[in-house]
């Protein structure tokens, strides 16, 4: 069995953004506006948002999106982004080529060397032909490529799966890519859910260990761990079958569609699990939480992965101890522990243990525990 190591990682943040006060400033005119229709057929009525609020619930202050056009509009209130023609490379993939080309540059490869392309996401643009096909076509690589999908831990879970085939031999080089535009899939009219998401991709380069080789500066993958609970807290419905609900099946009721969770019983309970997931998955594998120089977790909410860690090590760990990248980015899905990766690990020495913990929608969680050459 091979020993692995990561190669090259990559991250692309779109230069677009939105502050809280721009995001409440829009939705409070909508809620102005909703309420007195509201009010005229004495349905209960909105609560508005503020600031304050949403930096207490998660922590974001700001959040990159891939299209800011539309969002702020009280009347649209989501993304303008034009469809584009069959021939055309899809927003998806373009947006997912541009972290797998750094990731590429970082690695020092050919990307006609690469025979494995996976992309994990948490939303895909289409079913079919797959997102990974495509980048795969447009890099210029070979062998197989699909795409795959576990909620916000979609970028572990094919770490996970990555790390099995080139260890088994199945693949000699995989880069594996999140593209992850939530602010397309975003209800920006649910106070829940509005603030919490921004966009980002990520792509890692992973390939195999000869006997006894060391890459320095680079991080071997000495084990990766997945698991999965099923859970209505984190739900998406966006599918094929949705048009049928309607009378017209050439219609898509984008009502209960998208992204929706009840905020407080996810906190609870992806906590507990989480710090569990993560003591049980060390210790597994000769660790103690004190062991580990560095921890990059999903980033989802700021008072969320406090306790996580609170629980997991017996005290706060600060910010060289686990990064935090939400506050500026907002909550990247899938992309967001890799985002935290790629900006802080060049001062890392060897020796140094690391560990990437993703969780979310299933619930699912996924994690690897890294070790720097």
């Amino acid at each position: 069995m091979n020993r692995v190591f990561i190669s090259g990682i990559g991250a692309e943040i779109p230069p677009d953004s939105i502050s809280n006060a721009e995001l409440v400033e829009s939705f409070n005119i909508w809620v102005d506006e909703e309420n007195r229709r509201r009010r005229g057929i004495g349905q209960a009525l909105v609560e508005p948002s503020d600031s304050e609020f949403i930096v207490y619930a998660s922590g974001v202050r700001n959040r990159h999106v891939y299209e800011r056009e539309g969002v702020l509009d009280p009347d649209r209130m989501a993304p303008r982004i034009p469809a584009r023609g069959d021939d055309e490379v899809s927003v998806m993939a373009e947006f997912g080529l541009k972290a797998a080309r750094k990731a590429i540059a970082d690695a020092g490869i050919d990307a006609a060397s690469i025979d494995c392309v996976i992309c994990s996401a948490s939303h895909l643009q289409r079913p079919y032909p797959a997102l990974a096909i495509e980048m795969q076509k447009e890099l210029g690589a070979t062998g197989l490529a699909f795409d795959m999908g576990l909620g916000c831990s979609s970028a572990a879970a094919g770490i996970h799966l990555a790390e099995s085939l080139v260890k088994s031999g199945a693949h000699r080089r995989i880069l594996l890519v999140t593209p992850e535009i939530i602010s397309g899939h975003l209800n920006f009219r649910d106070r829940q859910t509005h603030f919490i998401f921004g966009d980002a991709a990520v792509a890692l380069l992973i390939e195999p260990l000869a006997a006894g080789e060391t890459r320095p500066g680079r991080f071997e993958i000495t084990a990766t761990r997945g698991w999965t609970q099923f859970s209505n807290n984190i739900r998406s419905n966006f599918g094929f079958l949705s048009r049928l609900s309607g009378d017209d099946p050439l219609t898509l009721p984008m009502h209960g569609q998208m992204i929706r969770q009840v905020g407080n019983k996810v906190f609870k309970e992806v906590t507990v699990a989480a710090a569990h997931f993560i003591k049980a998955f060390l210790a597994d594998n000769g660790f103690s939480p004190a062991d580990i120089r560095r921890y990059w977790l999903h980033q989802a909410n700021a008072r969320m992965n406090a306790m996580i860690l609170k629980l997991t090590l017996g005290e706060d760990a600060d910010f060289d101890r686990a990064p935090v990248v939400l506050d500026r980015i907002g909550n990247t899905a899938a992309a967001g522990a890799i985002v935290a990766l790629e900006e802080n690990h060049r001062d890392m020495k060897p020796g140094d243990i690391g560990l990437i913990c993703a969780f979310g929608a299933g619930y699912s969680i996924g994690g690897a525990i890294l070790k720097k050459m």
